[in-house]
């Protein structure tokens, strides 16, 4: 027979236990649809520079869709070559560059995040095949709406 402080033990546990359930039930894990803010934080343009904002809005689909760290990094390098190929300048990339790798950590609560088209909490995680549909059927709709990857 179980001692009373067992008992309780065992109570509290599986109350714990069916609240962290019902928590992670109740969270929404849908993905949102496609949204850019353009350059999140750093002007869309710049005297001189370029139509660099395309490469910030391209950039946002890999943001908004999230995924794997490998992913971030290819995105952001690609993003990096974007902005030199646009705009001609090898030091505004490098800055746009380091500006997103410091600001666009997933654990960081911002709308600009790595996987903000999701809930806020899921940080560095693949997409599985239905999720991968999802984020090509929402980013198809939104390119069909908006041919010209343009700043808002």
């Amino acid at each position: 027979m179980l001692s009373n402080a067992s008992m309780r033990a065992i109570v509290l546990v599986l109350v714990a236990a069916l609240f962290l359930a019902c928590l992670a039930h109740a969270a929404p894990t849908e993905l949102k649809p496609f949204s850019t803010d353009g350059c999140s934080l750093f002007p869309d343009h710049l005297p001189g520079k370029g139509p660099y904002c395309e490469c910030c809005v391209q950039h946002d689909f890999a943001y908004w869709r999230g995924g794997t760290a490998k992913e971030r990094e290819a995105a952001d390098e690609a993003f990096r070559q974007c902005v030199e190929r646009t705009s001609h300048d090898a030091s505004l990339a490098r800055a746009m560059y380091l500006g997103v790798r410091a600001g666009g950590n997933p654990h960081l609560y911002t709308w600009f995040r790595w996987g903000y088209g999701w809930p806020y909490g899921r940080f560095y995680k693949p997409l599985g095949d239905d999720e991968k549909a999802r984020a090509d059927a929402l980013e198809a709709e939104y390119r069909a709406a908006r041919p010209k990857l343009t700043c808002p």
